[in-house]
């Protein structure tokens, strides 16, 4: 794998990977838990044959677009080992398992990775929270994650510690299985993300200072790790392939730290059949807006003459969401003939980029409430605001907090962690919410008391968004703006700045569960909330003592760690893999619950 930087100092960031992806039998979960075994499927049997390229609905005989993935999963036909840092793209198939080693090479910092959009049925312990759902990887240790893919589409993962995955802590995670639409090509992930020629850790101290002002521009905006340096010479456009006349899956990423985009191709149109996990009936935009964390599966037709064409990431005017020293940022999509080194001639009709999330899309698993279920109680309504405290060494800086609380998870000891003591004395600072109550529909107003919009991304769902706005949401006058009727459904929503965004989930998933703002910036500075779902039922679904010898190693190292005191939540170096010499730990497989 190659890591393609436009800065002088990438050898600096150099990573040597080792990756392994092995299909064997399955992890044998629990023997109390129903897991179907693995099973042999008859190509062309009933009900509806095997994917391909006019068969897309169809996945693997039994399944389809249609099965509704909450309930019903394709047994474990493989498990996938992935032993990785950093960044290699992980593949699975649709119900299998993926079982990744993580080791902290790293000198001075910790790790966590997050897979992103996940859901974690039973497996809130795989989440990868470090402060919520484990403690930090310490330097010099491995961490084993284990975990059932029961959804399908396109993800990523990344570092949860502190802002550490801004340093390139990524890598695009793809669940293959059916689609909602057919094409001829998967030509797999597409990320494009801000880049900053500084360390993230470094900025987020220069960000958190009001007296700096707004945060840091980026430096750049790379297309699959590509992009001329605009500051001056070096670097080249990505260039993707297009076959004429074919029609091409192409999986949209945004795993910035801070810029949110809206993509567009000159002379063609994106075909939507995904938001985040979530199959949707086929929608044809000129123009996507990305979020933060946000993906959407797109099929482009080749129908256009054989050329170049840009592919553009055009960030909204005001900066309200985002600002790059890359004033056009832009890669290059090359239908198969053309020229391999000259540039677009057709710039294309300009494009106004906002800041305001996509709307208007249909699931295909249909999600229908009944307006006389939305309930809200005083703990429903999270306010989100923002503060300018003077730190005695840092000066006034600026604080996210949510329910007048900027989060501060414990690195030492995680919520789970408590949950395995018994202990349910929670400290204020973590911002935690308490829901007990089993499969019910929750609802929750995210009010937004500042200009700035946010990207507000949910840990362990996909939720319902019922709707956005502007202004204060009243309950008592406005219900009737929310849809109730098989409304979008994502993991990562834009909620509208000075607005109000109103979400619902189901509680079928014990854990605990983090939702904040994925602006690394604005949940290092304290925009989160963790809700603890079902926490009485949490220790009969998984092995949390799991997690006491990794806890244990962090807490022997942290008193050592040469940059202490913690100056951000928690929640937001790089390193070299050589001779590892890392004994695994005792381990055992995770318990599972399915369907």
């Amino acid at each position: 794998m190659r890591w393609l930087l436009d800065k002088p100092t990438a050898a600096c960031y150099a990573l040597s990977v080792l990756l392994q992806t092995a299909v064997a039998s399955p992890v044998q979960p629990n023997p109390v838990i129903d897991l179907l075994p693995r099973q042999t499927i008859t190509p062309g049997g009933k009900p509806c044959g095997q994917n391909n390229a006019t068969n897309r609905g169809c996945w693997k005989n039994n399944w389809n677009i249609s099965t509704d993935y909450e309930f019903t999963t394709p047994p474990a036909f493989n498990t996938r080992t992935v032993y990785q840092f950093p960044g290699p793209t992980i593949e699975a198939d649709w119900g299998d398992y993926i079982i990744v080693n993580v080791y902290n090479d790293m000198q001075d910092n910790g790790t966590s990775i997050h897979w992103h959009g996940i859901r974690q049925f039973g497996e809130s312990n795989q989440d990868g929270a470090n402060g919520v759902t484990e403690c930090p990887i310490p330097p010099g240790h491995m961490k084993r994650y284990d975990f059932h893919v029961t959804q399908y589409g396109t993800s990523w993962y990344h570092s949860h510690y502190s802002a550490q995955y801004g340093n390139g802590v990524v890598g695009a995670l793809i669940v293959r299985g059916p689609a909602s639409a057919n094409y001829d090509i998967d030509l797999g992930p597409y990320m494009i993300t801000d880049y900053y020629h500084e360390t993230a850790d470094r900025l987020h101290l220069r960000a958190e200072k009001v007296s700096n002002g707004p945060p840091p521009d980026s430096d750049n905006v790379l297309f699959r790790g590509k992009n001329i340096n605009p500051l001056g010479p070096g670097g080249a456009y990505d260039r993707l392939t297009l076959t004429p006349g074919k029609k091409h899956l192409i999986r949209l990423i945004n795993p910035s730290v801070d810029n949110s985009f809206t993509v567009s191709l000159v002379g063609h149109t994106f075909t939507v059949i995904a938001t985040d996990l979530v199959p949707i009936t086929p929608v044809v935009r000129s123009k996507l807006f990305m979020g933060v964390g946000q993906r959407y599966d797109v099929i482009v037709e080749a129908n256009q003459p054989v050329a170049n064409y840009w592919f553009n990431a055009t960030l909204e005017a005001t900066n309200s969401c985002g600002r790059s020293r890359n004033p056009y940022p832009a890669a290059i999509w090359s239908y198969a003939g053309a020229s391999t080194t000259a540039l677009p001639t057709n710039r294309g009709t300009p494009v106004t980029a906002t800041c305001n999330g996509e709307t208007g899309f249909s699931p295909i698993v249909k999600r229908t409430l009944s307006a006389s279920q939305f309930q809200l109680n005083p703990n429903s309504t999270l306010p989100v605001s923002l503060a300018f405290p003077t730190h005695p060494d840092r000066g006034q800086v600026f604080e996210w907090r949510v329910k007048n609380t900027p989060i501060s998870v414990e690195w030492e000891h995680p919520v789970l962690e408590y949950i395995l003591e018994g202990n349910y004395s929670f400290p204020a600072a973590i911002n935690l919410v308490d829901v007990p109550q089993a499969d019910v529909w929750t609802f929750w107003v995210i009010q937004n008391g500042f200009t700035l919009p946010h990207p507000i991304h949910l840990h362990g769902h996909d939720f319902l968004v019922l709707g956005m706005g502007s202004g204060t949401f009243n309950a008592a006058t406005m219900t009737n703006q929310l849809n109730f009727n098989n409304p979008v459904r994502r993991d990562v929503e834009q909620m509208p700045g000075g607005g109000w965004l109103v979400i619902a989930f189901r509680t079928d998933n014990p854990g605990c569960w983090l939702m904040h703002c994925h602006i690394a910036w604005h949940v290092g500075m304290g925009l989160g909330i963790q809700f603890l779902e079902r926490k009485a039922e949490i220790p009969d679904l998984m092995h949390l003592d799991q997690m006491v010898p990794n806890c244990d190693a962090w807490r022997a190292y942290w008193p050592t760690n040469p940059y202490r005191p913690r100056v951000d939540s928690g929640l937001k170096k790089r390193m070299m893999m050589e001779g590892m010499g890392v004994a695994r730990e005792t381990w055992e497989p995770a318990v599972r619950r399915i369907g």
